[in-house]
């Protein structure tokens, strides 16, 4: 299936590794131009050279920008002024108890997972409705709505998030320009690799004992009973940024395998 987005210019936000990584190799296979981005320009580097050795004829280049500096951030637009699609997938996450939540971890996550997207949305959305065409994606979670009480904070700022996309996408009336979140189940990402390992090296046990443990005890209600893959939620994402999508605006797309019991 063409996507229609050959030769658009796209920004994934946080795309060195994981979900990012999988959306720009999958935008670059449809022939978009892309922009990568990461906290370190060594990490940038890595990636850029191997989305080009697994995409031939790759579009893609990367700027280095850590999204809880503000600094950082207006570089990166000052080095790219206009993007057609915008992917907010800047995000941290850190299982913590509640009483141990200190002030400063709420601020650090409302800044890096919420005003990523914000200050981004902010320069390059008005382009888009002057140009009348354009795609914001926010990467939200499923922990948006099923909040996780081992981790409360990250649970708030994936709410912030669909709240912030579902109030842009009221000011795009009339327009083609749409704005969506995408709310990801449990997914095996890098960081969640790593996340899982740990676990099972503290508590002897198997990856794959960790993990069914895991969607038993903590995550029951999964339909699928698995961890997503990375491109699975890739494939939705740059999917819903594509001509194809044009009639869905203001949506939160879960792809959380049945995870959320809700019908609505």
């Amino acid at each position: 299936m063409d996507l229609k987005v050959k030769d658009k210019i796209v920004l994934v936000s946080g795309s060195t590794a994981g979900i990012g990584f999988a959306t720009a190799q999958r935008f670059l296979r449809e022939g978009a131009q892309v922009v990568i981005n990461g906290r370190t320009k060594a990490n940038v580097d890595k990636a850029v050279n191997e989305l080009k050795s697994s995409v031939e004829n790759a579009k893609v280049s990367g700027i280095a920008a850590d999204f809880s500096k503000v600094d950082d951030v207006n570089r990166l637009l000052k080095e790219l002024p206009q993007v057609d699609i915008l992917i907010n997938n800047t995000g941290i996450f850190e299982p913590k108890a509640f009483k141990d939540i200190q002030d400063e971890d709420w601020f650090r996550f409302f800044e890096v997972n919420v005003m990523s997207g914000v200050r981004l949305a902010r320069h390059y959305f008005p382009k888009m409705l002057a140009k009348n065409w354009g795609r914001i994606i926010f990467i939200s979670s499923e922990s948006a709505v099923f909040i996780p009480d081992e981790m409360i904070h990250y649970g708030m700022t994936k709410t912030a998030q669909i709240a912030v996309s579902r109030g842009l996408a009221e000011l795009t009336k009339g327009s083609n320009v749409t704005v969506n979140s995408i709310l990801p189940g449990p997914t095996k990402s890098k960081g969640v690799n790593e996340f899982i390992e740990e676990l099972a090296k503290a508590g002897n046990k198997t990856v794959n004992e960790v993990e069914e443990d895991f969607f038993k005890n903590m995550r029951p209600t999964s339909l699928i009973e698995r961890f997503a893959s990375v491109e699975e939620v890739a494939d939705t994402i740059v999917y819903y940024s594509s001509p194809l999508a044009s009639a869905t605006n203001g949506a939160s797309i879960r792809v959380d395998g049945g995870l959320i019991r809700s019908i609505l």
